[in-house]
């Protein structure tokens, strides 16, 4: 195939990709069913059956194409201002909670389905990286407390960059064993390197946009901020992820307050709200695509014994070290508040409502990010197809059984906790922004 040939193919594989995510994101409206769901069902169907695509799904494709337009959409969009009071449980989820998660997951692995030890680890940390982007939408339409489902895409945003991570250490300590202060001072290293990369590129597009006067031009380095922020962290070997959410942090947050005009935040958020659900519907796409059916049979045990190790690790890390968090600050925030005059601990403060923990622990998907770090092992890598057809097992599983059934759990638990009549005669009396009574909780309409 010519230069010009490939060129037309990629047209009409892109045309046929979006007109396949319009037709199948309406139809899972109409049966109320996630459209992410839907869109991986379509793939693994059409994948097996008409072989429409003649293209390699390649790693690169999700993780440099695709992933930095959902991250910095995400972190851009993110209300930090509902996030404040449970940065401290993100930075758990995000941080430790990545490695118990791949910890735990390797555990069972290794006693349950006798994978050697580095193996099953690289395991666990493929599927340590979280994709909750079909419980955003079912918090979306049930109009569940924003802080919630902030609090649930910060967690994926953040630990896709440390699974990341952590992964790239897993993998190198197969080849080359490495000991636990090592893997600790590269995972610092990386994460604060990565971090200052993005600060830095988000400052300067925040001091810049503000004064070139041509939202179209804005919209445009925006683009380039979070392509460019990733590219250059990952040719200094960094991770373009997490410097990527750190520029959209920035932009999002300082960018807004400096000086954005509303004509440009209205442009802002209008293209970066189109491209990232394009991006998550080709992705979804893309990992139905990727996953093969008839190797998944063969590893049926394996399979089982990981989404197994998978639910126990997300119960670990939500329960436990979440959990433990919620007990802390509920414990800190009652004693300021036995001490403190009416009205000046806010109900924020008194920690996350038990029933959230419910709705966490059931929105850890996997996704996107675990099919491209499965489809990235090197060809030579030990036991490599076992592995993949693992990872895919589980995030078959995920996408099938948790993400359907995450509305139920969402209307259950995923709700905005009542209000005690003493709590709203103090709220009543904490002045609001304007001097008056602060008013109630705004909650955002339906994303349709």
């Amino acid at each position: 195939m010519n230069s010009g040939e490939a060129t037309l193919e990629l047209i009409r594989l892109s045309v046929f990709l979006i007109g396949a995510t319009a037709l199948v994101t309406m139809l899972a409206r109409r049966i109320n069913l996630p459209y992410t769901v839907a869109l991986v069902a379509f793939g693994i169907v059409a994948g097996a059956i008409a072989q429409p695509l003649r293209v390699e799904i390649t790693p690169q494709l999700v993780l440099v194409v695709l992933l930095p337009a959902l991250i910095f959409e995400a972190t851009y969009q993110t209300d930090f201002g509902k996030l404040r009071p449970s940065l401290g449980g993100v930075a758990l989820l995000a941080g430790p909670g990545v490695f118990v998660s791949a910890a735990v997951i390797a555990a069972v692995l290794h006693f349950g389905a006798g994978l050697a030890w580095q193996q099953a680890f690289v395991v666990g940390a493929m599927l340590s990286a979280t994709d909750p982007a079909a419980v955003i939408a079912t918090f979306k339409r049930l109009r569940s407390p924003r802080r919630l489902a902030t609090l649930v895409e910060a967690e994926s945003v953040f630990n896709d960059g440390t699974g990341i991570v952590i992964f790239a250490i897993a993998v190198d300590f197969v080849a080359r064993p490495v000991g636990p202060a090592e893997v600790g001072l590269t995972f610092i290293s990386i994460v604060a390197i990565s971090g200052a990369l993005g600060a830095a590129a988000g400052y300067a597009a925040s001091r810049i946009l503000p004064t070139v006067g041509d939202h179209l031009i804005e919209v445009s380095l925006s683009v380039v901020l979070a392509y460019g922020t990733y590219l250059v962290a990952d040719a200094f070997h960094q991770s373009g992820v997490i410097a990527t959410a750190v520029a959209g942090i920035v932009l999002g947050s300082y960018g807004r307050r400096f000086g954005l005009s509303p004509k440009t935040e209205e442009a802002l958020d209008t293209v970066w709200e189109f491209v990232a659900f394009l991006a998550t519907a080709f992705i979804f796409l893309l990992v139905g695509f990727a996953i093969p059916l008839h190797s998944l049979v063969d590893v049926a045990a394996p399979i089982a014994w990981a989404v197994a190790a998978t639910l126990v690790a997300r119960a670990v890390i939500v329960y436990g070290l979440l959990g433990g968090w919620r007990w802390a600050r509920r414990a800190e925030s009652a004693r300021s508040l036995a001490s403190a005059s009416a009205g000046e601990v806010a109900s924020d403060e008194m920690g996350l409502p038990l029933g959230w923990l419910h709705v966490i622990f059931w929105s850890g998907l996997r996704g996107a990010v675990s099919t491209a770090l499965a489809l990235s092992l090197p060809l030579d890598f030990p036991n490599r197809a076992q592995l993949q057809a693992i990872a895919f097992g589980v995030v078959l599983f995920t996408l099938v059984v948790q993400a359907p059934t995450a509305e139920l759990v969402v209307a259950r638990w995923g709700r905005k906790p009542a209000v005690s009549p003493d709590s709203k005669a103090r709220s009543k009396r904490r002045p609001g922004p304007a001097g008056g009574a602060e008013g109630p909780e705004v909650h955002p309409g339906p994303a349709s």
